[in-house]
């Protein structure tokens, strides 16, 4: 048996993971996956049959990363990742626990664990499909559906938390953190994906430029990494843009477009913000 950095959703209680099921005092129980995840996504909290990314969408997501067109966030990550263990008296990340919020298939999440090898690390999506994608390639790491809005993690609980472009969670982010502990926040830059947008869109726009406060959290830092990728076909560009907000709100000749290009060049721009709880 193990104990899981994990909460039960509906109590709070500890969670033991036994072989097939995690369970707390109170008797809830929950599924264990064959690949090693645990279901903490209660159904009242479901809106939807599947909710989060599609089973092509997270296949897009893994095809992209994995080719490297986004290594250099990654790497802007752990760096930021161990500054903040350095900061904490636990270079290697001994003694520390980590989560990576809307963790998706795991890219950043995998960086994390390199970065720092002896803490305990969790993350945790919305999406199921992404979830199994992650447990089944990354096997060091603790793993759960679960919602940001809800986060089955005691209260400051975490040294750490991370969230590369998924839903932000004020709230629930100052709860589960330590005093002490760091905030990291990836948003886009302001022309990151440009020339993506100058295929999508007639009149492509820059992503707002975020100078933002949150309650129960210092501001530290902002990194910024910036870079111009080539995407050198349609199915890549396809894979790209069912990663991105856009995909939502892209109209039909637009994503025509793109599913005709014969590649492309566009600025890749992150802006990592760092935020110590107070």
């Amino acid at each position: 048996m193990e104990e899981l950095i994990f909460r039960c959703p509906l109590c709070g209680g500890s969670l033991t993971r036994e072989e097939h099921r995690a369970v707390c005092p109170s008797g809830h129980s929950f599924d264990v996956a064959r690949q090693g995840y645990v279901h903490l996504l209660p159904v009242n909290k479901m809106h939807s049959k599947v909710p989060g990314d599609s089973r092509e969408m997270v296949e897009g997501r893994r095809r992209f990363l994995e080719g490297g067109y986004y290594a250099p966030f990654r790497e802007e990550l752990c760096r930021l990742v161990k500054q903040c263990a350095d900061a904490l008296g636990a270079p290697q990340g001994e003694g520390l626990a980590l989560c990576d919020a809307g963790c998706g298939e795991g890219y950043y999440t995998a960086g994390m664990e390199q970065a720092l090898p002896k803490a305990a690390l969790c993350g945790f999506d919305i999406s199921k499909l992404a979830v199994k994608a992650a447990a089944g390639k990354y096997k060091g790491i603790q793993w759960a559906v679960a919602s940001s809005f809800a986060i089955p993690l005691a209260s400051k609980s975490v040294h750490l938390l991370t969230d590369v472009f998924s839903p932000l969670a004020a709230e629930e982010f100052a709860r589960v953190v330590k005093p002490g502990g760091y905030f990291l926040y990836a948003v886009p830059g302001e022309r990151h994906l440009f020339g993506l947008k100058e295929i999508l869109y007639q009149d492509p726009y820059e992503n707002p430029h975020r100078e933002t406060e949150y309650p129960g959290f210092q501001f530290v830092e902002r990194t910024a990494v910036r870079g111009e990728i080539f995407v050198p076909d349609a199915e890549t560009a396809m894979d790209l843009f069912s990663m991105t907000p856009y995909y939502w709100k892209t109209g039909v000749e637009g994503a025509k477009r793109l599913e005709e290009t014969k590649g492309f060049s566009t600025e890749i721009e992150f802006d990592f913000l760092v935020y110590q709880k107070q």
